[in-house]
């Protein structure tokens, strides 16, 4: 009773500062602001909105030379979808050449940080503010290094108007002394909650579809940069023991994917295991998760020649949560998602050869398992629906999927497509993997 007591009267805590989030030898850059300087509060004390948010990424790209900025969308609620490009400021000079050598073959480790598909996943987007802060700032050796020889792709929020309404409500509903039992209020926010977009879309099952701005700005700056790794960033229910990476379950793989992709995943999981050990945290990895929807965030790269790794934080939703492993933080939470963000560099970087090699080789497997198909195209018609014909046609070109108009009638059994309403999809293309996903049904 009496250290109760001592709580309220003494009130919160006292918030975890930047430094304390950092490894030891970060030597970060004085004249690039922590994010506590700039919004006035500790990482984790609170629930970052998305106009801090972008506010502070800017300021960044203000202060470091190693960041530029872009914004390469709007979602419904005209929210700015942000692009961080971070590398060394050499590499900055001659961003767009390095990026064309990258796609010819030839040119940098790309890497894709990309943070909180739903909005009330937050720790996600919250600990982007350190990473990008620590790769703008680091005066380390790993850090310098490391950006001399890569470009860090971070998207601080994939789902702006989720993580505002959530980030609302939790800050809202926030008491002076944090709780930590699940069923108060400001654990349990109302439907629809933040997890969906402004239409209660879930956007981690759009990478296929491409129904809305958010993903429609997302992929096109995914085919643009073709990264090596890309991460996604979750959180999961209370029940699971801890935290996740991938690989998930080996048997609930897409059978389209290649198996190499799998052996990488298993190679990058090392680090994360590592660096997770380091900070005393549970996790689990090969089990519960599956690989099989290419509309997944951590899985449409992995049939386009990239290596996508999930991570699920477990979900606090306040500042403290009590579960099976003790009262855990929102703080933990942040560090977790910082921790593997790193994890994930030191492991891309330290793989970079096969990494490279892996992707130069995955579209040459692809046209030759297109080689192997007894049929040359898929013929489509536009079955009377025009429009519906277009917005599909729409669709093939936003994933770089090749397709030409029919040149001349052609009878199937008793249809005929004719030109002006028909098209031929050729299947040895580069693309021909995620073809065959989008094509075809796969029931085991």
């Amino acid at each position: 009773l009496s250290a109760l007591l001592i709580l309220l009267l003494t009130g919160p805590l006292q918030a975890r500062s930047t430094a304390e989030y950092l490894p030891p030898d970060a030597a970060p850059d004085p004249d690039v602001p922590t994010p506590e300087s700039f919004l006035g509060w500790g990482v984790g004390e609170r629930h970052v909105g998305h106009d801090a948010l972008v506010a502070y990424m800017y300021a960044l790209a203000e202060s470091s030379p190693r960041v530029s900025i872009r914004e390469i969308g709007r979602t419904h609620e005209k929210r700015p979808l942000l692009q961080l490009a971070i590398t060394s400021p050499q590499n900055q000079e001659k961003l767009e050449a390095l990026r064309q050598a990258h796609l010819g073959g030839d040119g940098p480790l790309v890497t894709w940080l990309g943070y909180s598909v739903h909005g009330d996943e937050p720790s996600g987007s919250n600990a982007s503010m350190l990473v990008a802060y620590h790769l703008a700032s680091s005066g380390s050796g790993f850090v310098e290094e490391l950006l001399e020889g890569t470009v860090v792709i971070l998207d601080p929020s994939i789902n702006p108007d989720g993580l505002d309404r959530f980030a609302s409500w939790v800050n809202q509903n926030a008491a002076r002394n944090p709780v930590a039992n699940p069923v108060t209020r400001q654990h349990m926010q109302p439907w629809p909650g933040g997890r969906t977009n402004h239409y209660w879309f879930d956007l981690n099952r759009d990478w296929l579809p491409l129904v809305h701005p958010e993903s429609r700005a997302r992929i096109n700056e995914f085919h643009r940069w073709l990264p090596h790794v890309l991460t996604d960033h979750h959180e999961q229910g209370g029940r699971n023991p801890g935290f996740f990476f991938q690989p998930g379950g080996p048997s609930r793989q897409n059978p389209l994917t290649p198996d190499e992709n799998l052996e990488l995943t298993r190679a990058l999981a090392a680090y994360h295991a590592e660096a997770l050990d380091l900070v005393g945290q549970p996790f689990f990895t090969e089990d519960a998760y599956d690989d099989f929807y290419f509309g997944k965030g951590s899985t449409y790269p992995d049939i386009n020649g990239s290596v996508g790794i999930l991570f699920e934080q477990r979900a606090i939703r306040g500042q403290r949560l009590s579960t099976v492993n003790g009262v855990e933080t929102f703080e933990q939470a942040i560090r977790n998602q910082f921790e593997v963000s790193l994890s994930t560099l030191r492991g891309a970087w330290a793989m970079r050869d096969r990494l490279k090699d892996y992707q130069s080789g995955f579209h040459d497997a692809m046209l030759e398992r297109a080689a192997s198909r007894k049929f040359d195209a898929w013929l489509i018609g536009d079955d009377g629906d025009p429009a519906r014909a277009a917005e599909f046609l729409h669709v093939l070109e936003m994933h770089r999927i090749e397709y030409r108009p029919l040149g001349e009638t052609v009878r199937v059994d008793d249809q005929a497509f004719e030109p002006g309403s028909a098209w031929v999809i050729p299947a040895r293309q580069r693309q021909f993997g995620l073809l065959e996903a989008i094509m075809e049904q796969r029931t085991r």
